[in-house]
C-alpha cells in the first residue's frame, strides 16, 4: 500500500488493517503496531484502530486524525 492522503481512512477504523502502519502528518512518526508504542505504554501487536481514546502522537502530541496510511 503506497502513502495515501489525510483522511485516508477517514476516521473509519474499520476501513484499515490491523497490521497497516500510519504517520503523522505533523511530525512523521509512524505507528508501527508490530512495534506499539513505548511512549503510551501500548503494547507490541496494538492495531491503530485498537489504541486506548487518549492516544496521541507520541512526539508532537498530534491527534489521531492527524495520521494517514503508509507502507510499514
Amino acid at each position: 500500500m503506497s502513502a495515501s492522503f489525510e483522511g485516508s481512512y477517514l476516521g473509519d477504523a474499520n476501513r484499515i488493517a490491523d497490521d497497516v502502519c500510519l504517520e503523522c502528518k505533523i511530525c512523521w512518526y509512524v505507528y508501527d503496531p508490530a512495534k506499539g508504542d513505548e511512549v503510551w505504554q501500548v503494547a507490541a501487536g496494538t492495531p491503530f484502530s485498537q489504541l486506548p481514546d487518549y492516544w496521541r502522537c507520541p512526539e508532537c502530541d498530534g491527534e489521531r486524525d492527524q495520521f494517514m496510511v503508509v507502507d510499514c
